[in-house]
């Protein structure tokens, strides 16, 4: 059995654990969040994984496997560090990787310590088939993301509308993945994802929608090459306790788990 470390314990962390509990591959061991967040962890994890420690940040017996499911700042803060040592991480926040070089230190921490860091392809399919077809070459992908306006709370777009009077669809973004990422971190790690596979964070056009009509979160990848043509969409729950979230998040977090730890991948 693996010892995993989660480096969080929000709505995606809890939600793996409860996937993970009495699982016979894999053990959440350590729990690391903020110091004002410990005694919320504590709380969940008497529920959900009673063995595993809970503290401030990793510590002995150093884990297996670590999963960032945390938001932007946990990369530099233990993800990074976790990679210097040695440890494999998978990463949930891959919207985080806009800023500067992020990705590049991501990669350069998982050469320095010897392993490897997984990026989940989160809310979203057909990131294989992407990533497959930029070797024969691209010439446009776009994303759009379209959530209910309840996901959009918390976010710039409640400065410029009214989010719970809205009766039609509003654009709150259209540009770059890079500035999608940048302005609405928490809702657009998809955008993030799909450009990383594709043609690049500059390059791939992004619109984020709001839609008082729809009750999932909904996203959309078109792109064509030498390929062919893709247009994917997908329509997902989003998770109870976070409605910026779709619930096939933590699905391919622990999907992600068991590739990094099984015999097979898939």
């Amino acid at each position: 059995m693996k010892n995993l470390a989660l480096i969080g314990c929000g709505a995606i962390a809890q939600a793996a654990m409860a996937l993970l509990r009495g699982d016979p591959a894999l053990r959440v061991a350590q729990v690391v969040v903020p110091a004002d967040a410990l005694a919320a962890a504590r709380a969940a994890c008497a529920a959900l994984a009673p063995e595993a420690r809970v503290s401030t940040r990793l510590d002995d017996p150093q884990p297996d496997l670590l999963a960032e499911c945390a938001g932007h700042g946990a990369i530099a803060e233990h993800v990074l560090p976790a990679l210097h040592l040695g440890i494999p991480a998978v990463v949930a926040s891959v919207g985080a990787l806009h800023e500067g070089d992020a990705l590049t230190q991501l990669a350069a921490a998982a050469e320095a310590g010897g392993t490897r860091v997984t990026l989940i392809s989160g809310a979203i399919g057909g990131i294989d088939a992407l990533a497959a077809a930029r070797l024969g070459g691209l010439d446009e992908v776009r994303y759009t993301g379209r959530k209910p306006a309840a996901a959009w709370r918390g976010t710039p777009a409640e400065a410029q509308w009214d989010l719970a009077a809205l009766r039609a669809p509003q654009v709150l973004f259209e540009g770059s993945a890079r500035e999608a990422a940048r302005l609405y971190p928490k809702n657009a790690n998809v955008a993030a994802t799909v450009s990383l596979a594709g043609l690049g964070l500059d390059a791939t056009h992004t619109v984020l929608i709001a839609d008082p009509g729809i009750t999932r979160n909904q996203h959309r990848i078109e792109a064509r090459g030498a390929f062919g043509r893709l247009d994917l969409t997908l329509e997902n729950e989003a998770l109870a306790a976070n409605p910026k979230t779709s619930a096939l998040t933590v699905y391919s977090l622990v999907r992600a788990l068991h590739n990094a730890t099984g015999a097979l991948s898939l």
